[in-house]
Parts: C-alpha cells; sequence; structure tokens
C-alpha cells in the first residue's frame, strides 16, 4: 500500500508535520494553492524567556491578492540573520544547541533563495534530513492539477498512484471521502492528540511550537517524542 499526504509548505513547522511527512511514502508540497496572510506559510513560533514568540519572513503580498505560494517572493535579505540571532539566543542554553546550530546555522546564514516556497522545502528537507524521514518529497506543479477541493487530492493521489491518503485532522471539516472511494483511494486521519512532552526552556510546556524547539532540547533523541517511529 502506497500512502501518499499532500499539504500546503510552511517555514519550520511544529512536529506533527513532520510525524504526518513521516507517516507516508511520498509527501506533496501543494503550493499551488493561493497564498494566505497571517498563516503558517512564511511563519512559526518558538519559545523564549517572554513566552512564544512569531518569526516572520517577510513576503511581497501588495497588489497580489491571488498569488500562490509558489508565486510568493521574499523581501529582501535581512530576515535570516535576524531569525538565526533570536534563535540563537533563546536556545543557547538547550542541551543539544551545538549539535544543531552545526547544520542549521549555515542553513539560515547561506540562502539565497527568493522563493517562499523553495524556502519552506529546503528547511524541512533539511530537518528530514536531520531526523532520519526518508519519505520522497514533491511538488504540487509535478502532477496535473484539476476538479474540486477534494477531487484535485484525489486526482493527485490517483496519479502517484496512491492506494491511501493521509491527512491531518483539520480536513475532515471539507474533505470528501466518497470523492476517494470511487477512485479506490483509502482515507486515514493521523492523530496529533496526546503528545509526549519532553524537556523543555523557559516555562510551561508548549506542544504548539516549531520542530526547533524539540530538535534542540532533544537532539537525536527527538524522534522518541514524536509519533512515527523512524523506520
Amino acid at each position: 500500500m502506497k500512502k501518499v499526504a499532500i499539504s500546503q509548505s510552511n517555514y519550520i513547522p511544529w512536529k506533527g508535520y513532520f510525524d504526518l511527512i513521516a507517516s507516508v511514502d511520498e509527501f506533496i508540497l501543494y503550493d499551488d494553492m493561493q497564498y494566505t496572510k497571517r498563516d503558517w506559510r512564511n511563519r512559526n513560533v518558538i519559545k523564549t524567556h517572554t513566552g512564544v514568540q512569531w518569526l516572520t519572513i517577510p513576503v511581497a503580498t501588495k497588489g497580489k491578492f491571488s498569488q500562490s505560494i509558489r508565486e510568493t517572493l521574499i523581501v529582501g535579505k535581512d530576515w535570516t540573520l535576524l531569525h538565526w540571532k533570536t534563535i540563537e539566543s533563546n536556545y543557547k542554553k538547550s542541551v543539544f544547541y551545538e549539535k544543531i546550530a552545526d547544520w542549521l546555522k549555515p542553513a539560515y546564514l547561506e540562502l539565497e533563495i527568493e522563493a517562499l516556497s523553495e524556502i519552506n522545502r529546503y528547511l524541512i528537507e533539511k530537518i528530514c534530513a536531520y531526523l532520519k524521514i526518508k519519505t520522497k518529497i514533491k511538488n504540487s506543479w509535478e502532477y496535473k492539477i484539476y476538479g474540486n477541493k477534494s477531487e484535485r487530492l484525489a486526482n493527485i493521489c490517483q496519479q502517484a498512484e496512491a492506494s491511501c491518503y493521509v491527512s491531518g485532522p483539520a480536513a475532515r471539516e471539507y474533505l470528501d471521502n466518497e470523492v476517494f472511494a470511487k477512485k479506490e483511494i483509502q482515507v486515514e486521519w493521523l492523530d496529533y492528540q496526546n503528545y509526549p512532552t519532553y524537556p523543555q526552556l523557559w516555562g510551561a510546556f508548549v506542544h504548539e511550537v516549531s520542530i526547533i524547539d524539540l530538535l534542540f532540547n532533544c537532539g537525536e533523541n527527538s524522534r522518541q517524542f514524536m509519533k512515527t517511529p523512524a523506520r
């Protein structure tokens, strides 16, 4: 059974996003979708001594109301150093800071990419490599996209020769299971409930933060605090 998941790219996503990737054979970045402001595409949160803090990539949106994530461009280059300094100042006391910074710092400071979608994929693949997640990652534009919301997803799955589509729980509100059933594609739902806690800096535990929080605090043990074991 070939399992596929399809999701818009996020900036340094939370651990659940990487569990979704690790749970399938092929993960498709659905960046032909419209870019949405104040969403996870260009920002995420980390923990700091004053609470959670947003890290936001500046992107060009003025007059671009219908642009896709794929078409969204980054404004300026100063954000990479700013984000890294913020990360460094809040995680330098973490147990695995040096080991994670060895590969994550160059990933930030050597970036020359202008497209948001490419930045997201680049960082997602870096993190997958560290976590030993070997899932094949592809872009939605490698497939023909047509039909309504559920039909588009099912058609992509069919082209990918998938027999199972895995989704996060938020899609329950709109996904039409019958569309998949007609194509003989099973639908599975990933459960984001009851994640274990791990040693975390700065006060009360928070699950809904970027995965880099888990990496800095747990390093090579990070998969122990996720739901998909290494394959």
